[in-house]
């Protein structure tokens, strides 16, 4: 079952990576325009900080539920690098199962909170805020999901990779 799903699972990445390197690209965009329209044309365009700020939010949001793989996360590396597999373990449930409670004892009040924003809109593009901030809500259940699992690995006797300064790497 696992190998069946591996090559979806990856293809799935790939495509959040290509949807966050759009994003990505789209606030560049959006950026040099604003640039280019205040100091050649002397022009103010407001909508250009406000989408830049909502694809940022989403860009973070979006890249840390779908993109950033579990190595990549930051870490105490004096506890981390010293500890052997079992107090990785440990550590590993610990942080998840806080991780999983935290999140999911404010699931209900941020789909609340989130839902209840419809009634606000940006003041250039007019999104709404319900819209824009949704992302969290997707962010919080893919962090409930993800540290489940790595909860359960860790249970089970699987050791969370630790960090190898020797084989640091861009993301290539």
């Amino acid at each position: 079952m696992n190998r069946q799903l591996s090559p979806i699972g990856s293809w799935l990445r790939h495509r959040a990576e290509n949807l966050l390197a759009m994003m990505l690209l789209a606030m560049f965009v959006i950026f040099l325009l604003q640039i280019f329209s205040r100091y050649l044309f002397n022009l103010s365009i407001g909508w250009t900080h406000e989408a830049s700020v909502a694809l940022w939010i989403w860009m973070v949001l979006f890249g840390s539920a779908f993109v950033v793989r579990e190595v990549d996360e930051i870490r105490f590396d004096l506890f981390w690098g010293a500890a052997t597999a079992r107090g990785l373990r440990v550590m590993q449930v610990i942080g998840s199962a806080s991780l999983v409670a935290l999140f999911t004892w404010s699931l209900p009040a941020v789909i609340d909170y989130v839902s209840f924003m419809k009634v606000e809109s940006t003041a250039y593009l007019k999104i709404r805020f319900d819209l824009l901030y949704s992302i969290y809500v997707v962010f919080a259940i893919a962090m409930i999901v993800r540290h489940l699992w790595l909860c359960v690995l860790a249970i089970r006797g699987k050791a969370p990779e630790g960090f190898d300064p020797t084989k640091a790497s861009s993301g290539v």
